[in-house]
């Protein structure tokens, strides 16, 4: 099935596409220039809504709000405009910024940086009062995270290793423990970037350089790929009413002749095959 082209803002690094269920529209941002956009399905409008700092993931929050992880560790609620900060900066993120982010079943968020030419990345968990907890080091590139059905395993991805890795998740205490491969993509393929996790437990994981999506049994196994006209895929989710429309995001749109027609937009496929909620964000601020 081919993609439907949405929209093309020409992203350099087109990132982070979520579903806000409360507004019926889907976010997404162009990390390097720091913008941010938003469609809705219903009337076919999109926009961008933000310029700012860089935003390198975001979460929607219980009450609507969006928590932007922006560049040297700083955390703001934002909606139509920025409204509180949770955290400034965390000094030894100075030089870099967060990278991908998502929410767990409690409201936690489990949020990555990026490497420098000084030190690795690192994960950090945010836990719902504010703790910020460092829950791994040596990270190359802080990338895609999910959950299985159960909700017992948490999917995690680091770019520069080539790998996404599965480890159990305790949903009381927000531990992550017994890290293990889950699959490795051969270097010539591309780097796994974003992904997700669709209700039949696939796992499907954008890859970088390697122009399509990849879909993963529980097993590990490849399912299926979707190509598309850009080489480098950048991330995917499920969204609408029903979870049966997937987004995928792109970069590159400032080379398209290099990088492909579709470098930098953001695409539509519709497979018959459903997603299940991103979970919300409840942090205190």
């Amino acid at each position: 099935m081919e993609p439907e082209l949405i929209a093309d803002y020409q992203c350099e690094c087109g990132e982070g596409p979520l579903w806000h269920p409360d507004e019926k529209r889907l976010y997404w941002v162009d990390i390097p220039t720091g913008r941010m956009f938003r469609y809705e399905p219903a009337s076919g409008r999109h926009e961008q809504c933000y310029q700012g700092e860089m935003i390198g993931g975001f979460t929607v929050q219980e009450d609507g709000e969006l928590l932007l992880f922006k560049d040297k560790g700083a955390i703001k609620t934002w909606r139509d405009g920025e409204r509180k900060t949770l955290i400034e900066e965390i000094p030894a993120e100075r030089e870099t910024r967060f990278n991908d982010v998502g929410a767990d079943p409690e409201g936690r968020v489990f949020c990555g940086t990026m490497s420098t030419d000084d030190r690795p990345g690192r994960l950090f968990r945010l836990d719902p009062d504010g703790t910020l907890t460092t829950v791994l080091e040596d990270v190359g590139c802080s990338n895609g995270i999910g959950y299985t059905p159960d909700r017992t395993r948490m999917y995690y991805t680091d770019s520069n290793k080539y790998e996404i890795y599965l480890f159990d998740y305790d949903r009381g205490s927000g531990a992550i423990t017994n890290r293990r491969v889950f699959v490795k993509i051969p270097k010539e393929l591309g780097l796994p970037d974003g992904m997700t996790v669709d209700a039949d437990g696939y796992v499907w994981t954008a890859i970088w350089g390697g122009g399509c999506l990849i879909r993963f049994a529980p097993d590990g196994t490849e399912d299926r790929r979707l190509p598309l006209p850009a080489n480098q895929v950048t991330c995917v989710t499920f969204a609408g009413e029903d979870y049966a429309d997937m987004y995928v995001t792109t970069a590159g749109g400032q080379n398209k002749a290099e990088n492909g027609p579709g470098a930098g937009a953001l695409f539509r496929f519709r497979l018959g095959i459903r997603g299940v909620p991103e979970f919300r964000s409840k942090i205190r601020v």
